[in-house]
């Protein structure tokens, strides 16, 4: 476990776990996005 001696230290630890979720989170949302608009043309005849 890290030991944060200051809240500066606490506040830039959490940023850099945030960056790191949204990054892994946006091109997840945009394959399933892209999953759910996606359709086949055959269906729609």
């Amino acid at each position: 476990m890290d030991i944060f001696y200051t809240l500066q230290d606490y506040l830039l630890h959490s940023e850099s776990i945030v960056y790191i979720i949204m990054g892994l989170s946006l091109p997840g949302i945009l394959m399933f996005w892209l999953f759910l608009t996606g359709r086949d043309n055959e269906d729609l005849k």
